[in-house]
This record gives C-alpha cells, sequence and structure tokens, in this order.
C-alpha cells in the first residue's frame, strides 16, 4: 500500500465514530483460541473477517468456524474474506480437526460458516453436514448453528442441512433491494428470501436468523421493507450492524448510523414479530447467537 493510501485509511479510522472503537478483550481469551485453530490449519471467520466482538463471544464459549478454506468465489465489495477463482481443495480432516478444537475449547454453541465454494458440484452443503455430524459425535451437547451460503437456493442443498436439525439456520441478506447488486457481488436479493423460505417448508420448527449491514447509503424505509419482506418468509431472528471498511479496496462507508438509530429499529424490528434481535454498530451475524433473547 502506497503511503498516500496509508494515510487515507489512517484517516477514515480516525474519523470513525466514537461508538464504534472497543477493547479487543482479554488476550489470553485470544491467544488460546488463536493457538488452538492455528495447530489444526482450521479458520474462524471470527480471525478472518476480524471481528471486533470476538474476545467477547470466546469468553462466552462461543466461536464461529469458517469451512471450506479461507478463499471465496465471490466478490462481494464488503467483505474482508480473501477472494479466489481457483480456492484451495477440501482439506478431509477439517471436519474431525473443527469437532476437536470445540472440544478443547470447550464451546456450549458454535456457528459454522463458509466461504462461498462454487466450484463444487454441491457448492459445499455436504461439507456442512459432515462438520455437524463430527462435532455432535465429540461434543453431543454443543449446540450448532449454521450461516449458510445461498447455494443458487437449490432445494436439496439447503434441506441436506436443515435436516440435520441445526439450533438456528442463519443466511444473511446483508443489504436492501436497491443495492444488493453492488454489494453482494453474485447474490440475489430474492435469492436469499428463498433460502430461508425453504427451510421454514422443510422444517417450520427450526429458527430461522439474517443479517443487515448498514452504512452502504439505505434509507430507513428500505430497511423497514427489508425486514418485513423477511418477516413474509417466516424469519425468527435478526441481526443489524454497522458496516466497516476493511480496506481502500472495499465500498466506502456512506453513514454512520448512530446507536440510537439502530435501537429505533431494534424496536421496530421486535414490533414486527422478530423473536431474536440484536441491532447495535458493533453487532455481527453471530453476536450473542447463543442467547434467545
Amino acid at each position: 500500500m502506497t503511503s498516500s493510501k496509508t494515510n487515507q485509511l489512517k484517516s477514515e479510522i480516525a474519523a470513525m465514530p466514537t461508538w464504534l472503537r472497543r477493547p479487543i478483550g482479554k488476550a489470553s481469551e485470544l491467544s488460546t483460541v488463536q493457538r488452538i485453530i492455528k495447530q489444526r490449519q482450521i479458520h474462524t471467520i471470527c480471525e478472518e473477517g476480524r471481528c471486533p466482538n470476538r474476545g467477547e463471544c470466546y469468553a462466552q464459549k462461543t466461536a464461529t468456524f469458517l469451512l471450506m478454506g479461507p478463499t471465496c468465489t465471490r466478490s462481494c465489495a464488503f467483505c474482508q474474506v480473501d477472494k479466489g477463482h481457483a480456492p484451495m481443495p477440501l482439506d478431509p480432516e477439517e471436519p474431525k480437526k473443527v469437532a476437536e478444537a470445540v472440544r478443547l475449547l470447550g464451546l456450549r454453541y458454535v456457528v459454522l460458516t463458509s466461504v462461498a465454494r462454487d466450484d463444487l458440484p454441491d457448492q459445499g452443503a455436504g461439507w456442512f453436514v459432515k462438520t455437524m455430524e463430527a462435532i455432535r459425535q465429540v461434543n453431543p451437547e454443543t449446540q450448532i448453528e449454521v450461516l449458510t451460503p445461498d447455494f443458487y437456493g437449490e432445494q436439496q442443498r439447503i434441506a441436506a442441512i436443515a435436516n440435520k436439525k441445526p439450533a438456528c439456520y442463519n443466511h444473511n441478506i446483508e443489504t436492501v433491494r436497491r443495492l444488493t447488486g453492488p454489494v453482494r457481488r453474485g447474490a440475489k436479493y430474492d435469492r436469499s428470501l428463498l433460502v430461508l423460505q425453504i427451510v421454514k417448508e422443510i422444517d417450520p420448527t427450526i429458527p430461522t436468523k439474517s443479517g443487515l449491514m448498514l452504512g452502504h447509503g439505505e434509507t430507513v424505509e428500505e430497511v423497514i421493507e427489508t425486514m418485513t419482506d423477511l418477516r413474509q418468509v417466516g424469519c425468527d431472528r435478526l441481526t443489524i450492524g454497522q458496516y466497516m471498511r476493511p480496506s481502500l479496496e472495499h465500498l466506502p462507508v456512506q453513514k454512520y448510523w448512530t446507536p440510537a438509530e439502530f435501537d429505533e429499529l431494534g424496536a421496530i424490528a421486535k414490533q414486527m414479530g422478530f423473536t431474536h434481535i440484536r441491532s447495535g454498530p458493533l453487532v455481527r451475524s453471530s453476536y450473542h447467537a447463543g442467547e434467545e433473547e
């Protein structure tokens, strides 16, 4: 990075509102998780995405594992995860390694997510199943939430995971309809709604969840419209957080929403019938995932 770009990024960070600054967490908790995942050559979105809440989540015995390698086949303009059309081959030991890490860390609640793997015949749906089975074999008491790609809306792939009865099925819509093209390259707004709808059709007892990331230029009315669309497909749970630009190669932040605005949106979501709502600047998809309310 050139010195001018470095200075620009530093200026943007310095201009961030005070409510977006928080301590990263206890060094001991971070280092324990980092050591275990590094030894096994596995990944967490907590680390790959530099989540600001990871210290807090680790302390609560919760973590989010990133399956199928650190390289995504899509190129969403907001995401920190590496992109590329030739991701690494799957590690056949990964499900076992994740299960072992869950046991060593004593995790009570695990979120399994993944990069998009459009290069695989089933886009990786079967890998979620293998990892869930491996975790349950070693850690039968651990609850497992899944946060999946859209699998191109293919019911068979979604059903393979839903039939394993996750504690929650999460798929993020990320942004409002108008901004889906520039923000979520390769994704479609209605296809994301379809994923959540299919899960409810397969098993209405599985809680479904989605997440919104504000700061791309959306309006309050568009956010409410998106929440309405999510409720219409039976989505039970919602997270709303602030987009923060990872680098100058990513989309710039159009607006920093205030804590009061997040509180207002959370109150509207509750009135709309969402049963589990987390709305705040630093909220991410898995924030307080293991809590019912």
